[in-house]
């Protein structure tokens, strides 16, 4: 008998953990990803301010939802990312786990403070004023100070294995701040509305303001991926550029020390 040598199939995640495969494969998605993500948002643009209706009480001001409640999500989805990838970098050592959670830190950071600037220009008009230490809008802000704090930990330490392992701890710490952001509305008496979208008995919102709501999230949903998605390519190609340049270092020093010692 005769017998045959069987090569293992590999996992897509097992696929992707390869940075040569990721980047071949994000070459092609990423620009289909970004016009995706422009034409949904410019769509959604056209349905806030041509198709759907102002609110019978805050009047325009309800547009600011459809900025303000995609980059609320996002901002909260990419803390989540962060933790995920934390936890793959420290459990699976996934090679790619510390890029995506690098990628993301910036990103998250950028809807978190959308999130929060947008929202004080609704409430300005709803409660009077721009900032309270509402429950939702504290929390929010302790998130920003959690994507600050891990770039800031990740640039301080030289060592980027070291930084790695510290952020990935850092980052499935700060995770807890996400369930208190989502269910502070209900857990404390806050000016926040509570949850009108995602909610276990359905949506309050009435569709006509939902529907622009749901294309608006959708498309700066497909903006963040393809932005993390070339943040981890352009993190690929810095740590590729730097072990060439210690690995030509250590050549010269290495051609180097026997000439100086004869």
């Amino acid at each position: 008998m005769t017998q045959t040598n069987t090569v293992p199939q590999q996992s897509l995640t097992q696929k992707l953990a390869n940075p040569t495969r990721f980047m071949q494969l994000s070459a092609k998605l990423m620009p289909w990803m970004a016009g995706a993500a422009v034409a949904l948002i410019l769509y959604a643009l056209y349905l806030v301010f041509f198709v759907a209706p102002d609110d019978y009480q805050q009047g325009q001001t309800v547009k600011i939802m459809y900025i303000h409640v995609p980059a609320a999500w996002l901002g909260m989805m990419g803390y989540a990312l962060i933790a995920i990838s934390s936890f793959g970098y420290l459990v699976f050592r996934h090679p790619l786990a510390d890029v995506s959670s690098k990628a993301a830190a910036p990103l998250g950071a950028a809807f978190a403070f959308l999130a929060l600037a947008t929202g004080s220009l609704w409430g300005k008009p709803m409660w009077g004023t721009y900032w309270v230490w509402d429950a939702r809008l504290t929390s929010m802000l302790i998130l920003l100070f959690l994507y600050f704090g891990l770039m800031a930990l990740r640039s301080a330490i030289d060592d980027e294995a070291l930084a790695g392992k510290l952020c990935a701890v850092l980052g499935l710490v700060g995770v807890t701040i996400l369930p208190i952001i989502k269910f502070s509305v209900d857990w404390w008496n806050t000016l926040h509305q509570p949850a009108s979208v995602i909610r276990m008995d359905g949506p309050t919102i009435h569709s006509d303001l939902l529907w622009p709501l749901v294309v608006s999230a959708i498309g700066f949903s497909l903006l963040f991926f393809a932005l993390h998605m070339k943040g981890m390519r352009n993190e690929i190609l810095r740590r590729r550029l730097r072990s060439l340049t210690m690995a030509e270092v250590d050549r010269a020093r290495s051609v180097s020390a026997p000439a100086a010692a004869e």
